[in-house]
This record gives structure tokens, C-alpha cells and sequence, in this order.
């Protein structure tokens, strides 16, 4: 059985995720191939495309969500993600029972006692009215039981519910509320009655693998998916990592060699491949995975070397703030600084200067 080290497993993700090189592809089959874009705010699923796709504009996505061709919901691990339409109806009721528990750990306290079916049932009753804002959902659910958390209850909804969050939620560089609209009223189409797991599980090795069991599960939160992937083996080509560890891939997928090039890439706030395996390491070191979370990633041959954010000032200058967390040598420093304008030409456009600053992670 064939080992693949750390950089054959890096080079191989990155070709999953087009990031060794930009895609003619459309922003629709690039969500679709990607299973879905990590979303917790607004503009990472633009960042995430700019990367990926060859001249991608900002109307590209925005045009995308109003044609209601793609959906802004609460899916993998109970997080926001941007998906195609026509992957939400089957993706959502297969991670119903997940959502389930995301609801229990978060607002288990806050919503014990009360009778889930009850609340879905009313939120349901309210959204069959039209579009609501969370806030005002919460409000109206409070008042069917007082002295509950509103947020919690609201909150809850997304994990009880098929909800969408239409435009221009999701939209680039908007702010506020958030609305709530039931999704077979948005999509005018019912959700999928008998959804697949294997399908889920072979579409994250089209766009994550080579990938264990465990890594499928860190990525959309599901459990006990070794009984799904084990019927499949005969299908899949299985790898072992350094430690010994089986990893699955599907036999024609791409696997570059690990010395193939891979450019500069300013990631995308919590983009899915520096979060979508249980051991991150083929992308970033344990010890810098934390920063990651909290703010967007810099990579150079393929690793994580660096976080960056774009501060605008009252000047009208926009300076893209790179922080690096080891000196970078000459020619890699004149690469971050090369897509580093790429990226402000992109993201701060109507800025009135670009600039760019270099800085230690503290």
C-alpha cells in the first residue's frame, strides 16, 4: 500500500481545491465541485472564488444568489455555508441529525423543557408568511414563551428547519440582520426525500482527498461514517499516511507530484481546506492552526506561512497588513507582494491608494 507524505498530501489537496492554478470553470461548477464555501460573513466566499477562478467579478457570485442558483445556509458542523441550490435539497435533510445535535450543544440550556417540534412547528407557522429577520423571529417565538433567550430560540430554528438566508444576506460587504426564509418557499422545490451519504462522502474526496473516515467527519460533522465508507472501498484507492493511518481517495483523481509548484495564495477567512481534515497538517503545523480560525491564512508553497487582513484608513488608503509568522526569502516575498496587489485591485478597488505592510505574527 502506497504512503503519501505531507507534501504528496498538500500537492494533491491543492489541486482539489484549484488553488495550483486558476480555473475557466464557472463559479457555479466551482461551488458545486468544492461541495460548498465556508460563509460566516459576507465576503470569504468572494475571496474564496477570486482564488479559484480566472477573471472572477464580484457581481460573478452576487448574480448567482439572487438567481437563487445558490444558497447561504447553516450545513457542515453547523456553520454558514454557501452551496448550489440543487446540492441544498439533498445535503440538508442528510445532515438533519447532526444539526440536531449542533442545536442540543449550543441551546440544549437554553431550550430544555421545551417540546423541539412545538418550536419548529411555530417557526415554521411564522415563516410561511414571508421572509423574517432573526431578530424579529426571536421576538415572535419569545412571546409564545416567555422568558426564553430570543437569540436562542431563533438560533435554534436553523437547526430545527430547512432556512435559507436570501439577498442580499451573503452579499459583498453587507451588514445586519439576517433574514430567515423557509428553503422549499425560496427554492420553490422540496427538499430530497432519501438523500445519499455516499454521494456527500464521495464528493469531499473529489474535492479534499486523499482523506480518512475521520477527516470526512471533522468536515461535515456527521458520525459513524466508516459504515458508510467500508461498502465503498472496492471503489476507492486506499493510501496510507506517514503515521500508518488509511486514507481513501477515488482511483482518477489528481495526485501531483510533490515537488509541483503551488503559488502564493491569500485564503479566504476560514476557507474549507485549512479546515476540512481532522489533521490539518498537510496545509498548516498544529501550532499555527489557532491563528487560522480566528484570522485569514497566507500561503506560500502551499503551507501555511502567514495571516493577512485589508485596513482601510481615512486617507482613502487601503494596505493589505501581512503578518508572517518566519522571514520569507527574497523571490517568496516578491510573490506575496505581486498577488498581494492582485488581491487589493480585487477586494479594495475603489480604494484611492493600495499599499501593502509586512509584519510579524505577534
Amino acid at each position: 500500500m502506497e504512503t503519501l507524505n505531507r507534501r504528496d498530501l498538500n500537492r494533491a489537496t491543492l489541486a482539489r481545491q484549484l488553488l495550483l492554478r486558476r480555473t475557466d470553470a464557472s463559479p457555479l461548477q466551482v461551488i458545486e465541485h468544492l461541495a460548498g464555501l465556508q460563509a460566516q460573513d459576507p465576503d470569504p466566499p468572494y475571496v474564496g472564488l477570486w482564488n479559484r477562478v480566472d477573471a472572477f467579478r464580484l457581481d460573478d457570485l452576487t448574480r448567482l444568489l439572487h438567481r437563487r442558483e445558490v444558497v447561504r445556509a447553516t450545513l457542515y458542523r453547523g456553520t454558514q455555508h454557501l452551496v448550489t441550490a440543487d446540492d441544498y435539497l439533498w445535503m440538508r435533510p442528510l445532515l438533519q441529525p447532526m444539526l440536531a445535535r449542533w442545536q442540543r450543544g449550543a441551546f440544549g440550556g437554553a431550550t430544555a423543557g421545551l417540546d423541539l417540534a412545538e418550536l419548529a412547528a411555530a417557526t415554521r407557522a411564522i415563516l410561511g408568511r414571508g421572509t423574517v429577520s432573526r431578530p424579529e423571529l426571536g421576538r415572535m417565538l419569545a412571546e409564545r414563551w416567555p422568558g426564553r433567550d430570543p437569540v436562542a430560540l431563533a438560533r435554534s430554528a436553523q437547526g430545527l428547519l430547512p432556512i435559507v438566508h436570501p439577498p442580499p444576506d451573503g452579499t459583498w460587504g453587507r451588514r445586519g440582520t439576517t433574514p430567515f426564509v423557509l428553503a422549499d418557499r425560496w427554492l420553490d422545490r422540496p427538499p430530497v426525500g432519501e438523500p445519499s451519504a455516499r454521494e456527500l462522502i464521495l464528493r469531499y474526496l473529489a474535492a479534499f482527498g486523499p482523506a480518512s473516515v475521520k477527516d470526512v467527519q471533522a468536515w461535515s460533522g456527521m458520525t459513524r461514517l466508516r459504515e458508510v465508507v467500508e461498502p465503498l472501498r472496492p471503489r476507492l484507492r486506499v493510501f496510507r499516511d506517514e503515521a500508518g493511518g488509511e486514507l481513501f481517495d477515488l482511483p482518477d483523481a489528481p495526485r501531483p507530484g510533490p515537488d509541483v509548484p503551488a503559488p502564493v495564495r491569500f485564503l479566504a477567512a476560514l476557507d474549507n481546506v485549512v479546515l476540512a481534515h481532522a489533521d490539518r497538517t498537510r496545509v498548516v503545523s498544529d501550532e499555527r492552526r489557532r491563528h487560522t480560525i480566528v484570522e485569514a491564512a497566507l500561503t506560500v508553497d502551499g503551507f501555511v506561512r502567514g495571516l493577512w487582513a485589508v485596513k482601510r484608513d481615512k486617507t482613502g488608503t487601503a494596505t493589505l497588513v501581512v503578518k508572517l509568522f518566519d522571514p520569507l526569502g527574497g523571490p517568496d516575498r516578491a510573490a506575496v507582494t505581486e498577488e498581494g496587489l492582485r488581491l487589493l485591485r480585487f477586494a479594495a478597488a475603489g480604494a484611492d491608494r493600495h499599499d501593502i505592510r509586512f509584519q510579524p505574527v505577534a
